[in-house]
């Protein structure tokens, strides 16, 4: 059965009623209470009605506190997978919510009368600071130990701090507590990871510039997965790491054309690693680069991509980052994906932008990414094959292949160096829905979306392509090449760039509405990708802010005060 991007919105009357926004507690499948786990910007909701089935979704309405229209979020699927990691049958995300601010959401099982509403609050920007440890440049790891609460952060000032080891010391800090902010350090000149979490939840990682981390193995490249900030710690969770620079680790990775040990896999330092940990983290406005000596891995993830965990963690976020210089990818984010949220990010130089190769529970969400250059670097003696905007397939057997994702209003920004389309010409591709993408290749290249006879449930179509697709596929695609107005590119002094498709482009004005992702303005048809007509200039990095639409759309507001057997894009 087909995907439903818009659902039925059958509203009747109300003979659940549940008030929960209690972050992180999960009910027993089948249980009709709903649980809500909150960051910033979105709200992951997890339901597991009696009455649910492959057959039905569940339709979503949302609003801030005492308002009075409803908004209409985008419909829950009903997708059990069998393991404890999996938190309900129906799990999805509202996006674009304002931060500390109160919303009711409410959520219609279809063909049904069972109904549930619930109200959570996003997380507010300024972390209550209580005691304040101003730390000094010094030449020894810091260890952090003392832990605050949830209404007085401690904060370690590092302004002005230095912490150089001089390469005796395995970390630059080293986090023993919760609810912390580690604020304004510079950290360099260390054995294995600039940050290293041993234990915690509730850490807030801001305004540090971390490098020179990592030491070299026995086949002289960086040893695998020493990091900016590191954790092997499962139960870590609530990690926020905003405005970093991460750059030049000590020791380079290997490129897919030079051995390290008896694979030509690349290995190596990368910018972040969280292994397996329990999620609801942040990650956003950091600058992750390096040069033509020094590259990372990947960018941001972990191992265990067969698996129901994996990186960053379930309920998490990952949004206005640069992010540069990598061998593989840019940002891995594979293994269970549940309720992650991928969107607003630059990444060029890297083989692969964004990995998902596999999503075991998901909902995956990648939405308003720009693909730039993916290239070797200059001087390096060998040409980088460069890799899919989205790599898909499996890792360990297509058996990892069970959750769903959802990939909106990306735009490969293509000058004949940048990444193909989906998946490459043939991966397998399972549980996907695509909307409003510009997937522009290369010269030469066919694949726009990939081809295999194994594909299974999902969903292409509204994509702007220059090269073919699944024939069963893209009923609404438009074939071509985009075109752009004249200013469109990448600044890479202030990290802005304009990707504003030109009046006359194809995919202009002929986007899909995607409630609560991709909504008509003044009544008017969205543009494909990921940078609308009007709109200001995207930003990433250190300078960047999200600022969602906190006003209503001319279709959104009618859609969420009527009832209708179905929306039309």
């Amino acid at each position: 059965m087909r995907k439903k991007i818009s659902g039925v919105l059958r509203f009747v009357c109300m003979v659940l009623l549940f008030r929960t926004a209690v972050a992180g507690t999960y009910p027993e499948k089948g249980a009709s209470q709903v649980s809500l786990v909150p960051t910033f910007h979105c709200i992951s909701i997890y339901w597991s009605p009696a009455q649910g089935g492959s057959d039905d979704e569940v339709s979503v309405r949302f609003r801030e506190a005492g308002e009075k229209p409803w908004r209409v979020g985008l419909p829950l699927r009903s997708n059990p997978v069998a393991t404890s990691e999996c938190r309900a049958d129906y799990r999805g995300s509202l996006v674009n919510l304002k931060p500390a601010t109160t919303y009711e959401i409410a959520l219609t099982l279809d063909g049904t009368d069972l109904h549930a509403e619930c109200s959570g609050t996003t997380w507010r920007e300024d972390f209550p600071v209580g005691p304040a440890i101003k730390v000094s440049s010094r030449h020894a790891a810091l260890k952090v130990s003392q832990s605050g609460n949830a209404s007085a952060y401690v904060l370690y000032d590092g302004a002005g701090c230095t912490i150089d080891t001089g390469n005796q010391d395995d970390v630059g800090i080293a986090v023993d507590a919760s609810y912390i902010i580690l604020r304004g350090f510079t950290i360099r000149n260390v054995k294995q990871h600039g940050i290293r979490i041993f234990s915690g939840h509730h850490i807030v990682i801001e305004d540090c510039d971390i490098s020179q981390w990592g030491s070299e193995d026995e086949k002289g490249w960086g040893v695998n997965y020493q990091a900016g900030v590191f954790s092997k710690n499962k139960d870590l969770k609530a990690v926020v790491i905003q405005r970093c620079k991460i750059h030049h680790p000590s020791w380079d990775s290997n490129s897919w054309a030079e051995k390290h040990g008896p694979s030509t896999h690349p290995a190596g330092p990368q910018a972040i690693v969280f292994w397996e940990s329990e999620g609801n983290h942040v990650f956003r406005f950091n600058e992750c680069w390096s040069d033509k000596d020094h590259y990372f891995n990947d960018g941001l993830g972990a191992g265990e991509n067969g698996s129901y965990r994996g990186f960053p963690g379930a309920d998490s976020d990952i949004y206005g980052n640069y992010i540069a210089n990598c061998w593989d990818d840019g940002i891995e984010a594979e293994g269970g994906d549940q309720n992650v949220r991928i969107w607003n990010n630059y990444l060029e130089e890297v083989l692969i932008p964004i990995a998902n190769a596999p999503v075991s529970i998901g909902p995956l969400y990648v939405w308003r990414n720009i693909s730039g250059h993916c290239y070797s670097p200059p001087g390096s003696s060998w040409d980088m094959t460069h890799g899919p905007f989205m790599k898909m397939g499996y890792a360990d057997g297509e058996k990892w292949m069970t959750g769903h994702m959802y990939v909106f209003n990306n735009t490969v920004f293509q000058d004949n160096l940048g990444a193909s389309g989906l998946g490459d010409g043939g991966r397998v591709i399972k549980h996907c829905t695509t909307r409003n993408n510009i997937l522009h290749l290369r010269e030469g290249e066919r694949w726009s979306v990939a081809d295999s006879r194994a594909h299974e449930d999902n969903d292409f179509d509204y994509d702007l392509m220059s090269g073919d697709f699944p024939s069963t596929h893209e009923p609404h695609g438009i074939p071509g090449v985009p075109q752009y107005v004249p200013t469109a590119g990448f600044d890479p002094e202030t990290k802005t760039g304009m990707f504003q498709l030109a009046a006359d482009s194809k995919g202009v004005g002929t986007a899909a509405v995607i409630p609560n992702f991709c909504e008509a303005v003044n009544g008017g048809k969205p543009d494909m990708g990921a940078h609308d007509r009007g709109m200001e200039k995207m930003k990433f990095g250190l300078r960047a802010r999200f600022n969602p639409v906190s006003t209503l759309t001319k279709f959104n507001r009618e859609q969420s005060n009527k009832s209708v057997e179905g929306v039309k894009e």
